[in-house]
């Protein structure tokens, strides 16, 4: 496996990058247990002298633990650092659309669903849910993988409130359920983020989803047939 220079650039940033207020309390409670080291080897009684492999064993478990924070603490930029490297090449999805499936945000304004359903269905419902995950609608759509518009008002047109909502299509064949898929939506990526260390793209509505839960990104440009 070829190493580039920038990837060994960051990680030798990376090795001294800890922060030095993490480096100053390493090294203040090192010099705490060398003091007490000390006390203890003064205060100690001559007849029964503490072995001095009692003390090798001291110094390496605090050698290990001191070790095992700066390691830690290594771990945890690079991550940064690797998130960061994968956040230039999300650059370009912004402009794009990005389809998820989990609950979006509703404004008001009527959104746009594209259902996947199986092969061989010949009825089709539509779930709606609230952030709680509780069913507020079941609504007949028709068959096919074709886009809807959810108005978000119910059966008497009355608006439903702003919120977040999650949706469903049920796929059915002479009464019996096929399938039960989540559905997923399409919005406009304004920006990509790291965000403790992970990887977050927002929409243009305001929602924030993780860029590993997008299943799709197209050209809001170019439409598939």
């Amino acid at each position: 496996m070829e190493i580039s220079q920038t990837t060994s650039q960051q990680f030798q940033t990376a090795a001294t990058a800890v922060p030095a207020a993490e480096q100053t309390a390493i090294s203040a409670d090192f010099e705490t247990f060398l003091k007490m080291l000390t006390v203890q080897m003064q205060n100690q009684d001559p007849l029964d002298p503490v072995d001095s492999a009692d003390y090798a064993t001291q110094l390496a478990t605090f050698s290990g633990v001191e070790q095992q924070v700066q390691t830690n603490d290594l771990l945890r930029i690079m991550t940064g650092q690797l998130a960061a490297g994968g956040l230039s090449q999300l650059a370009g999805w912004v402009g794009l659309e990005a389809r998820t499936e989990g609950a979006v945000l509703f404004d008001g304004t009527p959104i746009t669903i594209n259902p996947i359903m199986p092969g061989g269905a010949q009825d089709a419902r539509l779930i709606v849910r609230d952030v709680s995950g509780n069913e507020l609608q079941r609504i007949p759509i028709p068959v096919g993988n074709d886009p809807l518009t959810w108005a978000g008002a119910t059966a008497d047109g009355a608006p439903l409130p702003n919120g977040r909502y999650s949706f469903e299509t049920v796929s059915l064949r002479g009464g019996e359920v096929l399938s039960q898929d989540p559905v997923g939506i399409y919005g406009t990526i304004a920006e990509v983020r790291v965000e403790n260390g992970q990887n977050m793209i927002l929409l243009a509505s305001g929602q924030k989803v993780p860029a590993a839960e997008v299943t799709a990104v197209r050209d809001p440009a170019i439409r598939p047939r």
